[in-house]
């Protein structure tokens, strides 16, 4: 548990950081400890519980116009490493980025036309739309709004995360 979700005080997602920086910011009272695992760290004088979630006591000003890069891991993380045509985990290795309005047709690799696929889905798509080739999407397609959506790696904390994200 390496990893600390911190939100704004609004409770709108703003980055993930280590425990050292969460511990840091709780202890300048910068932020106040929402969500917490079992264990604890442990000093000469004091004990406190492992930081997994944090809120920011003053709101903090996001620039709306910060683009969230695209890449093949920020859809991957996007679409949380799940196949969108038939729903399948199989891993990283095993996924592939399929556009749904292929390259061949005019379509644009930006987050609106581009989905995590696994390999037999991408290669039954092959050259086609989803409904030319009889597959539908799980889920449509998007912007995320969060940066810290797209960092999400410990797979433990996630579903603590969760409820903050979605």
């Amino acid at each position: 548990m390496s990893a600390v979700l911190v939100l704004n005080a609004t409770y709108e997602p703003l980055s993930v950081v280590s425990v050292q920086r969460a511990i840091v910011l709780l202890l300048k009272e910068k932020a106040e400890l929402l969500e917490a695992a079992e264990a604890r760290l442990r000093a000469e004088n004091t004990s406190m519980p492992v930081p997994v979630v944090i809120r920011m006591v003053y709101y903090v000003r996001v620039p709306r116009n910060l683009g969230i890069p695209l890449s093949r891991r920020t859809v991957l993380a996007r679409d949380q490493y799940t196949c969108q045509y038939c729903g399948a985990t199989p891993g990283r290795a095993d996924l592939t980025i399929d556009h749904v309005l292929p390259r061949s047709r005019g379509g644009v690799t930006e987050w609106e036309n581009v989905v995590a696929a696994c390999r037999p889905c991408n290669q039954h798509k092959g050259n086609r739309t989803p409904k030319e080739a009889g597959m539908r999407l799980r889920r449509e397609p998007f912007r995320p709004r969060f940066i810290a959506l797209t960092f999400l790696s410990d797979a433990q904390n996630r579903e603590i995360w969760r409820k903050y994200l979605y």
